[in-house]
C-alpha cells in the first residue's frame, strides 16, 4: 500500500481544509499519515478515521522551533517511508519540504492555499516573501499545485518550476450537493440556530467566518458594522471563529474585547456546523487584505447567499461584482460599509444576488472535480492509475496534468 503525508501547521487546518482530500486518498486505497500541531482537534480526527501525528510546527518565523520541526519531521519521514509528501499553509509547507528533500522522499507535493505576498505589501516585503516562495517552489517541490487562478498564472509565467507542466491550476470547491445544499437544511434546523444564537426573524444578519486575525479585515468590519448598527437597530453581525493561539497576530484579542462590548454582535466562536449558520445568515462578509481562494466565500455562495468581499486576489475570482455580490477596496472602511448598506436596506437584492451565488458555484466550485484532480495526479506518481479516474473526469483517462483548465475569470 503507497503511503502519503499531508502536513500543515494545525489540526483545524486539516479539519477544515484537508479532510475531503484525506479522506478521497483512503477511499482510493492509500494510507495516509498527517502530521500537524495538536489544538484540540485530534480526538474529533481521530475518530473519523484519520492517522494523525503530533507534530509541534509554529506558524511563524522563529529559528529554534523551527529547526526542531523540520528534524521531527524528518525521523518521521525516514521511519515511515512516504512515497508522497504534500504539503500546505506557508511555514509547515517551507519545513515540511525541507525534511522531506533530506530524508530522500521520492515526491514533494506543495498545495498553495494562497501565496503570502500579496498586492498589499510594501515593495521589499513583496519581493522578499515572492524570492522565497519562488526559490523553494524551483527547487525544493516536486508538483506546484495553486488553487488561485491569479497564482497560476503568475507561477507560469515567472518559471517557478523549471518544467511547466508541474505548475498545476487545481481551483477550490464545496460538497454542493450534500454538506452546502440550502434545500438541506430545514426550517426547524434555522428556527433552532437562531434560536440558539438570540437571533429572531426580523433581523437581518451578516456573518463572518474566519480567523480572528488583522489580516482578515476584522476591524475594518468592526467600524463599518459600528456604522451601520446606529442606522439598523435590527441588524446583527454574527462572528464565526475564535483566536487560536498559535497565530502570530494576537491582535484578535483585542478585537474580540470591542466586540464582546456591542449588544449587536453575536460571538459565536469556533463552529462546524457552517451551512446551517449560512442558512440563518442574510449576507456574508470577508474583508480580508490577503487570501488564496477562500473557502468560506465559497461555502457561502453555495448557500445562496450574496457576498461583499475586497477585490484582491482569490475574492474577485469568486464574487462578481454586481452580480452575486460586491467587491471593495481593502483596508477601508467607508466602501465596505455602503456595499454591506445596499444589502441591508434591499431584500430582493439579496436574494437575486443569493441566487447568482449559487449557480456560480455549481459551474465553478465544485470539490468533486479539485478532488479528482489531485486523486489522478497521485495515481500518476505513485503507479495506480485507475481507468475509472478518466470516466470521473468525463473524459478518456489522458493526464490532466498536461492540459489546461479553464475556471472563474
Amino acid at each position: 500500500m503507497k503511503k502519503i503525508l499531508q502536513v500543515c501547521a494545525i489540526d483545524r487546518s486539516v479539519e477544515s481544509l484537508l479532510f475531503p482530500l484525506i479522506e478521497k486518498l483512503m477511499g482510493e486505497g492509500y494510507e495516509v499519515h498527517t502530521a500537524c500541531s495538536d489544538t484540540g482537534r485530534f480526538d474529533v480526527l481521530t475518530a473519523k478515521g484519520l492517522t494523525l501525528k503530533s507534530i509541534p510546527i509554529k506558524r511563524k518565523i522563529d529559528p529554534i522551533s523551527n529547526l526542531v520541526t523540520i528534524g521531527a519531521l524528518y525521523r518521521l519521514m525516514k521511519r515511515e517511508k512516504y512515497d508522497v509528501v504534500h504539503v500546505h499553509t506557508p511555514i509547515a509547507a517551507v519545513l515540511g519540504r525541507v525534511a522531506a528533500r533530506l530524508a530522500r522522499v521520492p515526491h514533494v507535493i506543495y498545495t498553495a492555499h494562497g501565496y503570502f505576498f500579496h498586492e498589499g505589501m510594501s515593495k521589499s516585503t513583496y519581493q522578499m516573501y515572492y524570492t522565497l516562495e519562488k526559490w523553494f517552489a524551483r527547487h525544493m517541490t516536486d508538483y506546484l499545485l495553486l488553487q488561485s487562478r491569479e497564482d497560476y498564472e503568475l507561477s507560469v509565467k515567472d518559471s517557478f518550476s523549471s518544467q511547466t507542466e508541474r505548475i498545476l491550476h487545481i481551483g477550490n470547491g464545496v460538497d454542493l450537493t450534500e454538506r452546502f445544499h440550502p434545500r438541506h437544511v430545514t426550517r426547524e434546523k434555522v428556527k433552532s440556530i437562531k434560536a440558539s444564537l438570540g437571533l429572531r426573524d426580523e433581523q437581518v444578519v451578516i456573518t463572518y467566518v474566519g480567523r480572528m486575525v488583522s489580516e482578515k479585515g476584522i476591524f475594518e468590519l468592526l467600524e463599518a458594522f459600528r456604522k451601520l448598527a446606529g442606522e439598523f437597530p435590527r441588524l446583527r453581525l454574527l462572528l464565526v471563529g475564535d483566536v487560536s493561539s498559535s497565530e502570530r497576530d494576537q491582535r484578535g484579542q483585542d478585537f474580540v474585547g470591542l466586540c464582546r462590548q456591542h449588544p449587536q454582535i453575536i460571538l459565536a466562536g469556533f463552529r462546524t456546523d457552517i451551512p446551517e449558520l449560512m442558512a440563518a445568515s442574510d449576507i456574508f462578509v470577508l474583508p480580508s487584505h490577503r487570501e488564496g481562494l477562500p473557502r468560506s466565500i465559497i461555502e457561502a455562495m453555495a448557500m445562496a447567499k450574496p457576498i461583499v468581499a475586497t477585490n484582491i486576489r482569490g475574492c474577485r475570482e469568486e464574487v462578481r461584482d454586481g452580480v452575486n455580490g460586491f467587491l471593495v477596496e481593502p483596508k477601508q472602511v467607508c466602501p465596505l460599509y455602503v456595499a454591506l448598506k445596499k444589502l441591508v436596506v434591499d431584500s430582493r437584492l439579496r436574494e437575486a444576488f443569493g441566487q447568482n451565488s449559487r449557480s456560480i458555484a455549481l459551474e465553478h466550485f465544485d470539490e468533486r472535480t479539485v478532488l479528482a484532480k489531485q486523486a489522478a495526479l497521485f495515481a500518476q506518481l505513485t503507479g495506480q492509475l485507475r481507468e475509472e479516474r478518466g470516466q470521473e473526469k468525463g473524459g478518456s483517462g489522458e493526464d490532466w496534468t498536461r492540459r489546461e483548465h479553464s475556471s472563474f475569470p
